[in-house]
């Protein structure tokens, strides 16, 4: 087996977003679909004799505990006792704090690409129980395919979508995911959906309870919101996760050439791309789903 691997990590789009309860413990209780997309970072794994997690060319800013790779790697090696390490670099592309996943994505692919470098053979229960503990989106990049997703978020159902591409837009303004959820304000009692209801009409489920919050609190969601309600008009532009990346899924008959010049004259510091939605994580066939 090759002592190295590389794998694309990629981002997701909450299609709609709705919170529909609130446990004991403070944890929010979601409905949301989770569409996976090709706007991916990219993840270098290599076994090293060293007993260390080695971080090359670590993010200016975050430390190696607050590193969800590092923490991943971290936290696989103790759980099956490893006696060795591994080298870790990432390309980052997919904007932080932007509601994406890109960071739990990152952290997802660590442990498939670990428990295959380090031929650990746990199965994909495992790693999601695992990813739990680094955050509640991980399990659902493990999983590997388009979900509909309950509870904290540990709670996964595939579902199928059809081949659609969706413009994006970060406007390079990161909300702190706690800022969302603890605003006295935000929406708690959504009502619950199915699958079976989402898929009859899912444009009628293109809502978000986080976004108003996040519109209050980051004036440039609003303004991203608006930019794209007027460069591709009826497309009803959502927040994806707590933001505050937004988006909106494409007509086929929309001109992509055009909206990518548009896209090349957003306001400084902005980020857009038009994406194609994915069926399953190119990492999807590294694990066993037994």
């Amino acid at each position: 087996m090759s002592n190295g691997i590389e794998l694309r990590c990629p981002a997701k789009l909450n299609l709609f977003l709705h919170i529909v309860g609130r446990r004991a413990d403070g944890y929010h209780l979601l409905q949301s679909v989770f569409q996976l997309i090709d706007w991916c970072d990219i993840l270098n794994l290599k076994q090293i004799p060293e007993n260390e997690i080695r971080r090359i060319d670590p993010i200016p800013g975050i430390p190696p505990e607050q590193d969800l790779v590092v923490r991943a790697a971290q936290l696989l090696k103790d759980f099956c006792q490893i006696d060795g390490g591994a080298e870790i670099r990432l390309e980052k592309n997919i904007p932080m704090g932007a509601g994406l996943g890109g960071g739990s994505s990152d952290a997802a692919s660590t442990l498939i690409g670990l428990n295959h470098l380090w031929n650990l053979q746990l199965e994909k229960a495992t790693l999601c129980q695992l990813g739990l503990k680094l955050g509640a989106d991980v399990p659902f990049f493990i999983f590997g395919q388009n979900a509909f997703v309950e509870g904290i978020g540990e709670k996964l159902q595939t579902i199928p979508l059809e081949s659609q591409d969706f413009v994006v837009i970060f406007p390079n303004q990161g909300i702190a995911t706690a800022q969302i959820f603890q605003d006295p304000q935000l929406t708690r009692d959504h009502a619950p959906i199915t699958i079976d209801g989402f898929l009859a009409s899912p444009s009628s489920y293109r809502s978000n309870d986080c976004q108003a919050i996040a519109v209050q609190k980051c004036p440039e969601v609003k303004q991203a919101l608006d930019w794209i309600d007027k460069v591709v008009p009826n497309s009803a532009p959502c927040m994806s996760g707590s933001g505050s990346s937004v988006f909106a899924a494409l007509d086929p008959k929309t001109d992509t050439a055009n909206l990518e010049n548009l896209l090349l004259n957003l306001p400084k510091g902005w980020i857009g791309r038009i994406v194609r939605g994915l069926n399953k994580n190119p990492a999807y066939n590294l694990i066993s789903s037994d």
